[in-house]
């Protein structure tokens, strides 16, 4: 070993030593991980201690839009800090006001006020509180296949399984089910017919909980954490139909799919439809610097304007965050990021995705746009059995794994959730990117495919 190589060692021991005796990890079990020590990153990859670079094919968790160490983010970053780091937020400051009306000269219809949170979870959480001051009402209802964050009111909305040991059952949430048509709750043949009977159900729904009690009915635009699960035609728009019916709030969380991850600015967009509020993060500074928030219709706008909002963060719009906003909002501008991310799920991501369903029996569906897809991995292509149980670990959850541990071994990182893998590199990933992170993929799913019955 050389005298870098060392001075690499011991830099990744010290980082792994001080990792295991005082960071706590989110959603683990401390003692049975192994976090993977992080040296660098640029573009659409980072390096280990090693040298091992790693194709990010997840974005860290679905939000370097613009890629890792971006020169003009990270310039305006350092630009911002020199000039004023922070402030309070009830003062007005140019990065904050800046960001604001970026954010709203791209969010649909009249969503005009910005309120800033730290990231999406909090988002959520005032966005729920807005419609239940403005409505008088306690419920919310959202869809079993979802995720909301983990706060307190935003994890009993989801509807996955981290929900489960945080459960209240005092929350006031009522879980439906939302369209899936490959694996249809409503025994659907057709997506329009998937389309009709989910809309039916959730205004069945609505009907036996009381309109009266319900304050607001909230969705992933395209559902992220569940499985990249993209509507029906017709879908969200006939639930802000139902919206409008019976004087509910229509709450759309882009949190994940804000910011050119579906191909649009906000996913809302593929469908023309607009809700009463709006949630949003990651994207937005494409994770450089925490920010998130909720953008507002006039309506509901109006509920304060003379009334206290009786909600509030230290650090809502922290400074250096909405410099990065502004930072990032432009570059996606000046450098087309939004129309690429289009283009790359039309042109590389989708096109290659199916054909790796032509080669390998393991992959049941391909579904997507833009640069957020998954292939949702299955033991039996007739019966749709998934290759892992729902909520697997342990032994259960080993077909998975070793499908993560050849993706990693090949160089590409993979985003992995139940039995699909989450396709959501940079939306500005290269296209010899895309080609190597699929060549890498072809290989590693002939290990799914060993796990089939």
């Amino acid at each position: 070993m050389n005298a870098e190589s060392d001075a690499l060692a011991a830099a990744k021991s010290a980082v792994k030593e001080a990792d295991r005796k005082h960071v706590f990890h989110s959603w683990s079990a401390q003692e049975l991980i192994d976090p993977l020590a992080v040296a660098g990153a640029e573009g659409s990859y980072f390096w280990d201690y090693e040298g091992n670079r790693y194709l990010d094919f997840s974005s860290a968790l679905v939000y370097t839009n613009i890629g890792y160490q971006h020169p003009k983010v990270a310039a305006a970053i350092a630009e911002q800090a020199v000039k004023l780091c922070t402030v309070a937020p009830g003062f007005a400051v140019d990065a904050r006001s800046e960001a604001a009306r970026l954010i709203a000269e791209r969010t649909p219809g009249d969503l005009d006020k910005i309120f800033f949170t730290n990231a999406g979870a909090e988002a959520v959480e005032n966005a729920v509180r807005m419609a239940r001051l403005h409505t008088g009402r306690p419920k919310v209802l959202s869809a079993y296949r979802s995720y909301h964050g983990a706060t307190s009111t935003a994890i009993n909305l989801t509807g996955d399984a981290r929900r489960f040991g945080n459960d209240s059952a005092t929350a006031g949430v009522v879980h439906f089910w939302g369209p899936f048509a490959y694996r249809s709750p409503f025994y659907a043949a057709t997506p329009a017919e998937e389309c009709e009977r989910a809309l039916r159900h959730l205004e069945d729904t609505i009907v036996f909980e009381g309109p009266q009690s319900i304050a607001a009915i909230i969705l992933e635009t395209v559902g992220g954490a569940p499985g990249v699960l993209v509507h029906p035609d017709g879908y969200l728009a006939g639930v802000r139909a139902l919206c409008d019916r019976y004087g509910i709030v229509f709450i759309l969380d882009e949190v994940m799919v804000g910011f050119g991850r579906t191909g649009t600015w906000f996913a809302s967009e593929n469908w023309d439809v607009t809700p009463d509020l709006l949630c949003f993060a990651k994207g937005v500074t494409s994770g450089y610097v925490p920010l998130g928030g909720v953008a507002i219709s006039a309506a509901i706008a109006e509920t304060f304007a003379r009334r206290p909002y009786p909600g509030g963060l230290t650090y809502s719009g922290h400074v250096l965050a909405c410099a990065a906003a502004v930072a990032t909002i432009s570059v996606m501008e000046e450098e087309g990021i939004v129309e690429q991310s289009a283009r790359t799920g039309a042109e590389l991501l989708g096109p290659g995705l199916r054909a790796l369903a032509e080669r390998h029996p393991s992959i049941g569906e391909v579904r997507g746009l833009g640069t957020f897809w998954a292939l949702e991995l299955v033991r039996d292509r007739e019966t749709r059995e998934p290759l892992v149980p729902y909520n697997a670990a342990g032994a259960d959850n080993a077909p998975m794994a070793a499908f993560g541990a050849a993706c990693k071994k090949g160089g590409l990182w993979p985003l992995l959730a139940g039995n699909r893998i989450h396709v959501a590199p940079p939306c500005n990933i290269a296209a010899d990117d895309v080609a190597k992170g699929l060549e890498i993929l072809d290989e590693a799913l002939s290990v799914a495919d060993a796990h089939m019955a």
